[in-house]
């Protein structure tokens, strides 16, 4: 089972995703910018598939950020 809470992995591979930002993977431990910030160095095996996944399911529906 994923964790999708906000910060996590896999949100925000999807958030890189949204706003067509690199894959670049990280998370926070609790809230994005509110909380410690986990890098690739520090990321286990499963939270880089994590990430990857949210990437890859965003980049599948191809729900991207409208920038006017």
């Amino acid at each position: 089972m994923i964790n999708k809470r906000h910060g996590s992995p896999y949100d925000r591979g999807a958030a890189d995703s949204y706003y067509r930002r690199d894959f670049s993977p990280h998370y926070y431990l609790g809230d994005t910018y509110r909380s410690q910030e986990i890098t690739l160095v520090a990321m286990t095996g499963k939270e880089l598939e994590e990430y990857a996944q949210g990437y890859k399911d965003n980049e599948a529906a191809g729900n991207f950020k409208e920038w006017e």
